[in-house]
């Protein structure tokens, strides 16, 4: 599987893990400090072939992801669950430790983020579906961030990241009905 965007990772055993995976191209952030020249090199990519950006399931990938997208618009955004990205032994997490299949999924799966996207799902919605604010809301909103395909939030993120996305109010039901049922087999 060949892709034509520059996939943008945190470092270099991220782009070991990528190329088991696929036969893509890469830059490497090194770290959360994103450098103005990497932002350049990354302006270039998105101008010529595209960019995905896919950064680790924690604080600092989502660090890196938002200052990317802050100054190159545009990018796709590819997400793994926390639990695709752990180290077999339990030592950290990130892109490097996910399997070439669950790599090529979240590639497959990489969403646009739109800025100015009118709010399809409300904060009440959110709240209705105990997405926030409840006792299960957290295990609620990682079940959700898998299903809709774009990663896990907080609270206060969730809003905006389905705007983002322009999730449908279809797929959001559709995603909450499965959630609701999961938890009644339970």
């Amino acid at each position: 599987m060949k892709i034509k965007e520059i996939i943008v990772v945190e470092g270099k055993d991220d782009t070991t893990a990528i190329k088991r995976a696929i036969d893509a191209d890469t830059i490497e952030t090194n770290g959360s400090a994103v450098t103005m020249e990497t932002i350049a090199q990354i302006e270039l990519a998105q101008k010529t072939r595209g960019v995905i950006i896919f950064t680790d399931p924690d604080y600092p990938g989502q660090k890196i992801r938002q200052t990317i997208a802050r100054h190159v618009p545009d990018c796709k955004h590819a997400f793994i669950t926390k639990e695709a990205a752990l180290h077999k032994h339990g030592r950290g997490v990130g892109v490097e430790h996910a399997s070439p299949e669950e790599i090529r999924r979240a590639l497959k799966d990489a969403h646009h983020m739109m800025d100015d996207a009118k709010e399809i799902i409300t904060k009440d919605d959110l709240m209705n579906a105990g997405l926030v604010g409840g006792p299960r809301a957290k295990e609620r909103r990682e079940k959700l961030g898998k299903l809709l395909k774009i990663g896990y939030t907080n609270g206060k993120q969730l809003h905006k990241r389905l705007q983002m996305f322009q999730i449908t109010e279809a797929a959001f039901s559709a995603a909450i009905q499965v959630i609701q049922q999961e938890e009644k087999d339970e």
